[in-house]
């Protein structure tokens, strides 16, 4: 399992579909299994964080059933607090084979998500709320993961869409050297290369 962060218009969301279908694994973005339960949206869309245990009951059950199906798993954003770090550490710690940042600067992801034109992103206060959540909590998560020695790394996140890719395949493969490109399609579907998601 890798776990895939950074702030929202980095990307993360293209980036771990397109390492989904380069590895045949599964992708949870944790906003999109929030937003398919529909019960969330107001609280989304002023940037507030939806309870810990609510989020960490539906990615568990998300997990599970992939794990079940015998699919590795990328984490898109989650955990997205301490308590879910912690949760996650004492109950899924050994399947972690290690966590990635993909950095990119505040301006350019202001202009990303003009592009990108969903409901959460119109609001400048709401992404700057997002932005302040983000930075407040992955401090103590990043500490959770080196004190249970979770290797982390830093990427690039700034380029074409593909040059990234190729970045992100190459620390997935340093994390969890079995990883291997897969021929299946897991997902079904064409992989936007932009950064509308």
């Amino acid at each position: 399992m890798i776990i895939l962060f950074g702030l929202a218009g980095s990307g993360k969301g293209t980036q771990a579909n397109a390492l989904s279908e380069y590895f045949g694994w599964r992708t949870f973005s944790v906003g999109q299994v929030i937003r398919d339960t529909g019960r969330y949206n107001d609280t989304t869309n002023a940037g507030g964080l939806i309870p810990d245990d609510d989020v960490i009951s539906l990615m568990t059950e998300q997990i599970e059933k992939a794990t079940a199906e015998g699919f590795n798993v990328i984490l898109d954003g989650y955990p997205r607090t301490e308590y879910q770090a912690k949760w996650l550490m004492g109950h899924m710690k050994d399947d972690i084979s290690g966590a990635i940042i993909l950095e990119v600067p505040k301006e350019e992801l202001y202009q990303r998500l003009e592009l990108r034109g969903r409901e959460d992103d119109k609001s400048k206060d709401a992404i700057d709320r997002r932005w302040e959540i983000f930075e407040q909590n992955i401090t103590p998560i990043l500490e959770q993961l080196e004190n249970n020695n979770i290797p982390v790394l830093r990427i690039d996140g700034v380029g074409e869409v593909e040059a990234v890719t190729d970045r992100l395949i190459k620390a997935v493969k340093e994390l969890d050297p079995e990883a291997t490109k897969q021929e299946n399609d897991v997902n079904g579907e064409e992989i936007e290369k932009s950064y509308g998601e």
